[in-house]
């Protein structure tokens, strides 16, 4: 498996030059940081899947968040390793899966290439896209109060996000409201991979999800697949994310502002004041 070193922030953004324009009509020039979009190719028993943009952090995460959500693997038991190989190009991740898993893969023909992207498009069949997932326990209860909490606690975490303003973060959070893991990509989609396969490797499903995006349908499935049952998005849900939440039992909660939150499936773990 690739070790979990932190990858260094320099590595994450590059600065370029730019011009800083203000209607009042000051103008300078100076350096500002963009965040990285590197090619991460997913190739499965030598099986090339498909290229996402990432941000290159967290990539064994991303390969188990990934393989976890698509229904690639029902778990870490399938895979058995991971290898990162750094080219000119971009980073390939040599994903070793158990021999089961290598017939489910082959039948998920993707068309991903270039994509900032969630893993739907290119997608041959409906089949692959709306997949039978088990419902969700009911087990985990979250007071509505504590999105002020997490909000106050998640800007100083974001670093990639403060420095280029152009990232993702997708959050663990426990049911005091406490963050405990969080993932940055510039693909909200792919920060959401990242989170999920952290939980994978930690065994964890308690407390809820928070993402600093919309919610749709295939945030809905991600969180769904991994098992947790509350998912908190600081923008709206689209109308087939709430459908495929309600399918699945996921508690959807839209629009979480300070003071402010819209619940759209699953009220019943979601503690009002």
């Amino acid at each position: 498996m690739l070790s979990d070193t932190e990858t260094p922030l320099h590595e994450l953004c590059a600065p370029r030059e730019v011009v800083h324009y203000h209607r009042e009509g000051s103008r300078t020039d100076s350096a500002m940081l963009l965040p990285a979009e590197t090619p991460v190719a997913l190739v499965y028993n030598g099986i090339a899947h498909g290229v996402m943009m990432c941000s290159a952090a967290d990539l064994e995460d991303f390969a188990i968040g990934f393989s976890l959500s698509e229904g690639i693997i029902d778990g870490l038991h399938d895979i058995h390793d991971i290898e990162r190989v750094d080219g000119c190009q971009g980073i390939e991740l040599q994903i070793t899966l158990a021999n089961r898993c290598v017939h489910r893969l082959k039948e998920k023909k993707r068309t991903l290439a270039g994509r900032t992207g969630c893993g739907i498009c290119g997608s041959e069949s409906l089949e692959q896209v709306v997949r039978t997932l088990p419902s969700l326990p009911d087990s985990q209860r979250f007071e509505v109060t504590l999105i002020d909490k997490v909000l106050d606690a998640l800007r100083p975490l974001q670093l990639l996000g403060q420095s280029t303003g152009a990232t993702h973060a997708a959050v663990h959070v426990d049911g005091a409201g406490n963050i405990l893991a969080i993932r940055e990509d510039v693909g909200r989609h792919i920060a959401l991979d990242k989170l999920v396969g952290h939980l994978c490797r930690s065994g964890r499903r308690d407390g809820a999800i928070l993402v600093t995006s919309r919610a749709s349908f295939e945030m809905v499935q991600k969180c769904a697949s991994a098992g947790v049952e509350i998912l908190l998005a600081i923008s709206a849900a689209t109308g087939l994310a709430v459908e495929r939440a309600e399918q699945t039992g996921l508690t959807l909660v839209g629009f979480c502002r300070p003071g402010r939150a819209e619940i759209y499936s699953g009220r019943q773990r979601i503690l009002l004041e």
